[in-house]
């Protein structure tokens, strides 16, 4: 039993593995109808428990129908419904729900929430997003690079904006996979110190460059998301439209960057906000292959934790 919790908990073999395997389950859908089930069924007669805390598209959808192709059922269950730490603890629920299901994926707002609940189960259990970090999307992006550009090993990636928790997890990787990161924005949003002093512990290059300009000469991935969160007051929404605004992907800014560059955004997007509709659907843009590849590579990960 495999949980996966964090990139950077995860060996390199296994992850480069991972993504190998995300590029031959997506290969052997090639031609088959959107609901047609995979050839293999890892997860014939098994049930995964999918729970939100945080409201969700593309975490949801795509884990719900992944385990479908695979196979398997799905038990959709909601923070609301589930109360999780406010009556029953957090460990009771994870020793219940060990006896009923098979897999657990978790979105939550609380880092410890996912381990707690990790340490306590009995069966896998998947980082479908905390306030921290976001490993699976970063799956996702580092399959959708490699499909358009080969190996990420030795590549430069530049984050623009809040170094939030799928830049964390784009620390983690860099590490892991080798790759190089430079942050820029304003010093108040800086990437945690942590993940920083562990990806250069791990031999990647990772720089802190206030001017966006300079920050994507050579870049060969811009990478970008959302200025607020869902949950956000509207006087912090203010705020981080001022800091920000300054750091906004924009045609003018991909300009600077290698000339066959990636632009990737995790989605949901504000358009003409962190990053201008010209780019969204430019040239430059994979946001949507990189949506797909949410399906493709988390479909690997479950894979993984079961040894499949």
């Amino acid at each position: 039993m495999n949980h996966f919790l964090d990139i950077h908990k995860t060996g390199v073999s296994d992850l480069r593995g991972m993504i190998d395997s995300a590029k031959a389950v997506k290969n052997a859908r090639n031609g088959l109808p959107k609901g047609a089930l995979d050839a293999d069924q890892p997860l014939k007669d098994r049930m995964v428990a999918l729970i939100f805390e945080k409201p969700s598209t593309r975490t949801r959808v795509s884990f719900d129908v992944g385990v479908r192709q695979m196979g398997g059922q799905t038990m959709v269950l909601s923070g609301k419904e589930m109360q999780l730490g406010h009556g029953e603890t957090i460990a009771d629920t994870a020793r219940v729900l060990s006896r009923y299901v098979d897999m657990i994926m978790i979105r939550t707002f609380e880092e410890q929430v996912l381990l707690e609940l990790a340490e306590y189960s009995d069966v896998p259990v998947i980082n479908g997003l905390t306030d921290r970090t976001h490993p699976c999307q970063i799956m996702a992006d580092i399959l959708t690079y490699e499909e358009h550009r080969g190996s990420i090993a030795g590549k430069k990636v530049v984050w623009s904006g809040d170094g939030n928790n799928v830049c964390a997890s784009f620390l983690h990787a860099a590490g892991q996979f080798g790759f190089d990161v430079t942050f820029t924005g304003p010093q108040v949003l800086d990437p945690e110190q942590e993940f920083v002093d562990l990806a250069r512990s791990k031999g990647a290059k990772v720089e802190i460059e206030r001017d966006p300009v300079k920050a994507v000469q050579g870049a060969d991935l811009v990478v970008t998301d959302t200025w607020v969160s869902m949950h956000d007051a509207q006087s912090a929404r203010e705020r981080r439209h001022n800091q920000l605004r300054p750091y906004q992907v924009n045609d003018e800014l991909m300009a600077h960057a290698k000339p066959d560059a990636l632009f990737m955004h995790c989605l949901p997007a504000h358009r003409d906000e962190e990053a201008t509709s010209a780019v969204m659907d430019g040239a430059h843009s994979v946001v949507f292959d990189e949506a797909e590849n949410r399906l493709h590579a988390q479909k690997a990960v479950m894979r993984w934790c079961i040894g499949a």
